[in-house]
Order: C-alpha cells, then sequence, then structure tokens
C-alpha cells in the first residue's frame, strides 16, 4: 500500500462533503482507472460550459437567469477542475508517473 502522502484525492467527495482517497500501489487497478475516467468527463465539462461562457458573453440578448444557470454550472466545474489539479499535483510530488 502508499504512504500517507502517496494517498490520491479522489474527484469526488465523501458524506458530508469530505474528501475521499484512494491508497493503491496499483495506478491501472479499477478504483484508479475510475478516477482516471471520472476526471476526464469532468475536465470534458468545463471545456464546453467556458465554450459556453464565451458564447454568451458575446451575446447582447442572454437571458439572466440563462447566465446565472450557466455561472452555477461553471462554478460546479471550477471546484472539479481545481480538485483534479490538486489531485494530480500530489501524484507529481509523490513521485508517480501519471498517464493522461
Amino acid at each position: 500500500m502508499t504512504t500517507a502522502n502517496e494517498l490520491r484525492l479522489l474527484p469526488w467527495s465523501g458524506p458530508g462533503g469530505k474528501p475521499c482517497y484512494l491508497s493503491t500501489d496499483d495506478p491501472d487497478g479499477y478504483m484508479s482507472r475510475l478516477a482516471d475516467n471520472i476526471e476526464a468527463v469532468q475536465l470534458g465539462t468545463a471545456t464546453e460550459l467556458l465554450e459556453m461562457a464565451s458564447e454568451s458573453l458575446t451575446n447582447e440578448d442572454a437571458e439572466p437567469i440563462e447566465l446565472r444557470s450557466l455561472c452555477h454550472a461553471l462554478t460546479g466545474a471550477l471546484k472539479d477542475v481545481l480538485r483534479v489539479a490538486v489531485s494530480r499535483g500530489h501524484l507529481l510530488t509523490a513521485g508517480e508517473p501519471r498517464r493522461i
């Protein structure tokens, strides 16, 4: 198993919004692959929302309710992206080679 400083922050939260961590020596194991896939989906969603936001900023007819909804979605995506960045940053400092 990995040491405490090599735990992987997973891309989802536990009860009460608490972080979840993975301890494994197998970067190709089921949970590692699941986390990789979820991170990829989260990053893809953030990319799509960023494109939508860019388009909305140029649309003078955008409705306030639509902009508010987009802002809410962007906030959630930003939280996900930050969690991925923190997780990958910890992996880099732990010295584990990561494949993308």
